[in-house]
């Protein structure tokens, strides 16, 4: 006697599309199994994967449709931001501000950063039937993301590069860094060290907008014949001050410190007044991003706006409308303006 004579009447088969238990039982695994292979989640062997997937296939299972025919609409969007530093929590509030007016809350996650945690807090947000995500400078690989995205509505900040599936808002942060480097350079300066993110791990295009930074501050200084001069940190104060102390311990300093985040440049401005170094009479200081602390009195930090809170405008109106059924993906570039304020001014004659 075959399988299918034994089969319940509610079976895949009888006019009934196959579940995620049937796929389990099939595949001879647990339930949490199968939907830890159809997210493409973390640890999953390659034993695993093969036979949920083939026993997927063999039923004719569709989660990605299926799952959100299910269960509806939670109105929650959720937010990923890599933590709570001035640029994401300028972002967040935004687009909290935008969805305030409406039936939908915002769930809002801090991550650590990386591609792993990144991952599992898109997972989490998943478990909690948000009907959208929004990922602010994501981490995670292109490949994942659009398969994450061919099922749940999602727009990405500060990430270069259109995807298939989701949305993406960034500035041009390229040419704000031209811009910063014209500026430093119209001054006078010539010796303009750059501090610069670490290794983010991503191909381009893909890429965050703080790599287009490093570009185009290496084109701007090339094109004036300078000398490239870039220090790799994270974008944290603690980050800034390390990279600034090497740098300020040079044999021949640098006469300016470009940061590629204001939160760096905080930094470098604490290096600077530990070592007794006046900003900006004897080092000017720029940064990116234009927080609000950089505007405080005592601060006056130059730096480069990039339109943090339009971009998070710019993200949830996007999210909005993939809520209300477009399909076509949209990528939006906001263009980034120079802000000259106290910390720069022309290098001191030696």
């Amino acid at each position: 006697m075959n399988a299918a004579s034994n089969a319940a009447p509610d079976a895949p088969g009888n006019g009934r599309a196959p579940t995620i238990r049937d796929v389990a039982r099939v595949a001879g695994v647990s339930a949490s199994a199968v939907s830890k292979v159809l997210r493409d989640a973390y640890g999953v062997s390659d034993d695993m994967r093969a036979k949920v997937t083939f026993a997927a296939q063999m039923l004719g299972y569709r989660p990605k449709t299926a799952a959100r025919a299910l269960r509806g609409r939670s109105y929650s969007i959720g937010v990923l931001t890599p933590g709570l530093g001035p640029f994401p929590t300028q972002i967040a509030e935004e687009i909290n501000r935008h969805f305030a007016g409406s039936s939908y809350r915002t769930i809002i996650a801090i991550y650590g950063g990386d591609e792993h945690d990144e991952t599992e807090g898109l997972e989490s947000m998943l478990d909690r039937n948000v009907d959208g995500v929004i990922l602010i400078t994501p981490h995670i690989a292109v490949e994942r993301l659009e398969r994450f995205a061919a099922s749940l509505p999602m727009v990405l900040v500060s990430r270069n590069g259109r995807g298939a599936h989701f949305d993406s808002v960034t500035d041009d942060g390229f040419a704000g860094a031209e811009a910063m480097v014209g500026h430093l350079a119209g001054l006078g300066h010539r010796r303009i060290a750059y501090i610069s993110q670490s290794d983010q791990g991503l191909e381009p295009p893909y890429v965050l907008s703080s790599a287009s930074r490093e570009e185009g501050y290496a084109h701007a200084m090339a094109d004036r014949g300078l000398a490239p001069w870039v220090v790799r940190a994270s974008y944290s104060e603690d980050g800034g001050y390390g990279a600034a102390c090497a740098l300020l311990d040079a044999d021949e300093p640098p006469t300016a410190i470009f940061a590629g985040a204001d939160v760096a440049a905080f930094g470098v401005m604490r290096a600077a007044y530990e070592r007794h170094v006046a900003v900006p009479a004897e080092l000017s200081v720029a940064g990116y991003d234009n927080v609000f602390a950089s505007g405080l009195h005592g601060v006056d930090l130059t730096t480069v706006d990039q339109a943090s809170v339009g971009m998070g405008d710019i993200a949830a109106r996007l999210l909005a409308e993939r809520l209300d059924g477009r399909t076509e993906p949209k990528y939006e570039v906001v263009a980034p303006k120079l802000v000259v304020r106290g910390t720069s001014v022309p290098p001191r004659v030696e």
